[in-house]
């Protein structure tokens, strides 16, 4: 029996075509987690030519993989962002692709929201062929700090629940692990974006469409609740009236097993004992 989704599906993909008009006013962290996902991908020494994309809400990524010589598909949670790149809509956690379909998998913004990330990174593994890589960024634990507290003093006794339950990077390295991928590596970076007001804050992230999208989320603010909460954020602000919100983002990379990659010595195959090693160091 599967259990409840925690996302609406439904809204999410919703979400994901109403901030498509003015995405490039509020692209700033999706851009930030491209770029530092392209970067690595420049380090890493293989053609990898088929290449699928995860998260398409403009034509950045596959434009930038395309200029690197490879053959990109595109999927996203939302129709009109697939449609727009040239992709299929689709969840995550269902991907519509066969097995060995592609060399690399690049996920960027999306998997803060999927319902069952484990389940997605195992058929991300899936659709890679033997010695494919996968990359991916997005939000997790420890993000929007100054939000959450205070829509918490906004709401009093009885906050509601309007910020997405979170992975941290450690969490997020087990589950590569127990996805299959070999040589798993999981970090990530804090970004620190300042904001005059609340209201600006919330407009940037309905904006890149990271509005609540949980199957059971509260009611809407109501007015006396915002304004209480925007007291409290502007408590919080810098000598020059700013507020430092924070955003966490994790990455993630992994290859599919492949015979040929390189492989920890077998357990008791060692020739020279540690102690040797090291007699040898302090002479």
């Amino acid at each position: 029996m599967s259990s409840p989704d925690i996302f609406d599906r439904s809204l999410r993909s919703i979400r994901r075509d109403r901030m498509l008009a003015d995405f490039a006013a509020h692209d700033f962290l999706y851009r930030a987690m491209l770029d530092e996902l392209l970067d690595r991908l420049g380090d890493v020494q293989r053609d990898l030519p088929e290449a699928l994309v995860i998260g398409c809400p403009d034509g950045s990524a596959r434009a930038a993989l395309e200029t690197m010589g490879k053959r990109v598909a595109c999927i996203d949670p939302g129709f009109l962002a697939a449609r727009a790149n040239g992709g299929v809509q689709g969840d995550e956690d269902a991907l519509p692709f066969a097995d060995d379909s592609f060399d690399l998998v690049v996920a960027c913004g999306t998997l803060d929201s999927v319902n069952d990330l484990p389940g997605a990174l195992i058929l991300m593994r899936r659709v890679l062929r033997p010695d494919g890589l996968m990359l991916a960024a997005f939000t997790g634990a420890g993000s929007l700090p100054r939000l959450r507290a205070a829509l918490m003093a906004g709401e009093g006794d009885r906050p509601g629940q309007h910020i997405h339950p979170q992975v941290d990077v450690r969490s997020s390295g087990d589950l590569l692990s127990r996805a299959g991928f070999a040589m798993p590596v999981a970090d990530g970076e804090t970004l620190t974006v300042r904001y005059g007001d609340l209201l600006r804050l919330m407009h940037d992230l309905r904006g890149m469409g990271a509005g609540n999208m949980l199957t059971a989320r509260p009611p809407a603010l109501r007015r006396d609740v915002l304004m209480g909460a925007a007291s409290h954020f502007a408590t919080a602000a810098d000598p020059d009236g700013r507020t430092a919100e924070q955003i966490a983002i994790v990455y993630l990379s992994g290859w599919k097993p492949d015979p040929s990659q390189a492989a920890p010595a077998r357990r008791g195959s060692a020739t020279v004992s540690l102690a040797e090693a090291l007699k040898g160091k302090e002479a």
